[in-house]
């Protein structure tokens, strides 16, 4: 009888921790809620590269503590949307600069994820085939008209993305994506800020886009892969060459802007 007595008690005692071990998971989701934001900022230019980052700022900003706001800066640091400058107790964050290495980098990056998204779309059967390529070339034809007159440069950003995403959302398996997803944002930082410039090239974007829907069409697996890499790679010098006229972004030491939102008081 004693010992049946103590059963239910260790149960009960079993049933009150439960809720405790829960608990983390509200503060996790405000580390993503924070994470995203940030992320969106960053990428859509509103805090612009070189940006000194105050966390007391951004967490009054979300409407967080400034615990999630740390958790999610360290990950965008890991991400190279976020780097720090000094040591010790002199170590700031600041939103990565745009210099014409990393672009490159970043660029050849995607380049090779891409180029391996478009060789597995190449591989898929006839039928799946024809329907991205068919939305491919719908969306290229839309950026065909955008070159031949002066357009909307954010009009432009949006097919183009839309272009890319054809052939690898829902195409390439989670880790593929999930690489994709990491750093595809990276690029865009360099493709927002000197998009008014690129409009030039875009009519050869245009031609280079084709060669990737054509070798998806025809289920070539090589052509697919050596086309989707060969439109960023000269996505890459296009960039470089446009940084070397105008300059890099926040890349020199001590530079805040004074339209940062998080500029230190």
């Amino acid at each position: 009888m004693p010992a049946t007595t103590r059963r239910p008690v260790r149960k009960t005692a079993r049933r009150t921790t439960r809720p405790a071990t829960d608990a983390p998971m509200a503060p996790m989701d405000n580390v993503a809620r924070a994470y995203h934001d940030l992320r969106l900022v960053i990428v859509g230019g509103q805090l612009p590269p070189g940006s000194r980052i105050s966390e007391r700022v951004l967490a009054q900003r979300l409407g967080l503590s400034r615990t999630p706001v740390r958790s999610a800066l360290h990950r965008l640091e890991q991400e190279g949307f976020v780097t720090a400058q000094g040591h010790g107790r002199e170590r700031r964050l600041i939103v990565a600069p745009l210099t014409m290495s990393d672009g490159r980098e970043v660029m050849f990056i995607v380049g090779h994820l891409e180029g391996l998204a478009a060789r597995t779309a190449a591989a898929l059967p006839a039928t799946r085939r024809r329907d991205i390529v068919r939305r491919l070339r719908d969306t290229n034809a839309q950026l065909a008209v955008e070159s031949r007159r002066p357009g909307d440069a954010s009009r432009f950003f949006e097919l183009d993305l839309e272009f890319h995403s054809r052939y690898v959302e829902d195409v390439v398996g989670p880790r593929l994506l999930t690489l994709h997803r990491a750093i595809k944002p990276q690029s865009d930082r360099y493709s927002r800020l000197y998009v008014s410039v690129l409009l030039d090239q875009l009519a050869t974007s245009v031609k280079e886009h084709e060669t990737i829907a054509a070798a998806i069409a025809q289920g070539d697996l090589d052509a697919a892969q050596r086309a989707a890499e060969t439109n960023w790679h000269n996505a890459a010098e296009r960039l470089t060459s446009i940084i070397a006229k105008q300059g890099e972004r926040g890349s020199w030491p001590g530079w805040t802007p004074a339209s940062a939102v998080t500029r230190k008081r």
